[in-house]
């Protein structure tokens, strides 16, 4: 911690040297495009003037909602192709006054990587050309810049050993520098954890632009960006993994209930036999509609997967028939795209498409929800604008992780969590938000409580953004959204802010405000 006051200590006399020296205060767009131009090679900037401007912005977003006329774009889109690049990028951002957001695959949900919900003059890092994976396979780790996708991570871990694995989430596209930063639940969180968890090192560029490893950056700033979400520290540029065993062959199934088929009490069951099955098992839900997807990974063999369903879930009556067995590389491809016969090299394209609009929001459950509520809940999905949710089952080896480890909080006691999603195209968001909103109010007596708590990842604007004053987030406005996110984990995270990031420089809508004694407000 004493390395991070005096890193807090200097970057508070370059705050205060701004108002004594001729570094500038305020915002300055052309000398800090200037600056870029002298210190980073052109043809990785590209300004609103360029023609390609449009192209590399839009390439990762993720959602048409941030890609309107509306949309407060960035002054310009940084694409470093060295960590030299980046370091550069932060030192013009910091002398001329402009912040900076950074991209790594496009998924945040409010689409603050790329855009300002406020009137802002910013400019983006995108990553994506820092995108190299490099395995050790006598050592059993891997090194992976925070621009590639999971989708290239677990094809490069995979592709020449189907017994090496990696415990994050399952949409490929999604950028390992946010999905990290987040935490990352996913379908091996009940055996292998996060893959926060199993982040041995990375490497980052402070706000003071230096390039620092774990060693140089302390545990305190190396606990924060495990969890603690992104955009708030400064940039991650890549991550030391220790990757985990999986069989040769694991099994899948998809078995769809619908309401006649006994849905309601299938799921009802499945609260409490989600988060205790052995820890190789995970068993998800989506219900949508009137039916209810049960979808399961399970790192083993269809005899025994059969032998303890039939022994800890026969509600769901799953039989030998609903095996699919597979290669865990192979089970990614298949529950991305729900085609077994994907081929493996799928995972690693980086196209979505922007036709479609969306919005999340996101909830945690302690304690199981009653039938006669879930009777209620499926009513739901029969409404004009219906999305559906997935639930999530934590237990297993979660359970077992002390809620300060990371500052991912959401550990024993917790069931499973619960993503709402919606979906429309044009002009038809006002019924899709409006029974999203209903239904997450409506869901708020059964979800936990005091805060009410949600996933930094599935970012949702509407618990909350930040309030600034005098040019710096306070500490009081961003705990009413960073206790429902992080719970008492809020205050530390806000601590090591103040002492890396005094001065607010990694700034967005949710980012972690800086609990400097004296100048913000304590709890």
């Amino acid at each position: 911690m004493a390395m991070l006051k005096g890193l807090a200590l200097a970057l508070l006399v370059s705050f205060v040297l701004c108002y004594l020296t001729s570094v500038p205060c305020l915002a300055s767009p052309d000398d800090f495009l200037q600056c870029l131009r002298e210190k980073i090679p052109s043809e990785l900037v590209y300004t609103q003037s360029s023609s390609s401007f449009a192209g590399v912005l839009v390439s990762s977003i993720r959602s048409a909602r941030f890609l309107t006329n509306t949309t407060v774009r960035p002054l310009c889109v940084v694409t470093p192709t060295d960590a030299s690049h980046v370091q550069a990028a932060v030192l013009c951002g910091r002398t001329q006054g402009v912040r900076l957001r950074v991209r790594s695959g496009g998924h945040d949900y409010e689409g603050l990587s790329y855009r300002s919900a406020r009137p802002e003059v910013f400019g983006v890092v995108d990553l994506t050309n820092l995108r190299a994976v490099s395995v050790n396979q006598s050592e059993t780790t891997a090194w992976v810049d925070s621009g590639a996708t999971i989708g290239e991570l677990y094809y490069t871990i995979a592709k020449d050993n189907s017994q090496l694995a990696f415990p994050a989430g399952l949409c490929p596209t999604i950028g390992v520098g946010g999905h990290f930063s987040g935490g990352a639940i996913g379908m091996m969180m009940r055996k292998y954890g996060l893959a926060v968890d199993n982040v041995l090192d990375a490497k980052f560029v402070t706000a003071n632009g230096d390039l620092l490893d774990r060693a140089g950056m302390g545990e305190d700033l190396f606990w924060a960006i495990r969890g603690g979400g992104g955009g708030s520290f400064g940039i991650v540029l890549s991550w030391k993994v220790q990757l985990v065993q999986v069989p040769p062959m694991v099994t899948m199934f998809n078995i769809v209930k619908t309401l006649d088929q006994g849905a309601v009490d299938i799921v009802t069951r499945w609260q409490d036999v989600g988060p205790s099955l052995p820890n190789d098992l995970t068993i998800r839900v989506i219900v949508q509609g009137q039916q209810a997807l049960f979808q399961a990974l399970y790192l083993g063999t269809c005899s025994s997967l059969v032998a303890t369903m039939g022994d800890q879930f026969p509600e769901l009556a799953m039989t030998s028939a609903d095996c699919q067995s597979m290669t865990w590389l192979q089970s990614i491809a298949f529950i991305s795209f729900w085609n077994r016969d994907t081929p493996v090299e799928a995972l690693l394209s980086r196209t979505t498409s922007l036709s479609t609009y969306s919005k999340s929001k996101s909830d945690y459950v302690q304690n199981a929800i009653s039938k006669g509520v879930w009777k209620d809940i499926f009513s739901w999905f029969t409404m004009n604008g219906a999305g559906l949710v997935i639930l999530e089952p934590h237990g297993g080896f979660m359970g077992s992780v002390p809620t300060d480890a990371t500052p991912y909080p959401h550990r024993s006691g917790v069931l499973y969590n619960v993503q709402y999603m919606v979906f429309w195209q044009g002009d038809g968001g006002t019924a899709a938000n409006t029974w999203l909103g209903n239904f997450y109010d409506f869901m708020g007596p059964y979800v936990s409580k005091n805060p009410r708590q949600a996933y930094v990842n599935y970012r949702d604007l509407g618990i909350g953004q930040n309030v600034v004053v005098d040019d710096v987030t306070t500490f009081d406005g961003g705990k009413v959204w960073g206790e429902q996110y992080f719970a008492s984990n809020f205050q530390r995270l806000a601590s090591v802010k103040a002492a890396v990031d005094p001065t607010d420089y990694f700034r967005n809508e949710q980012s972690i405000p800086p609990l400097v004694q004296g100048l913000n407000t304590l709890p």
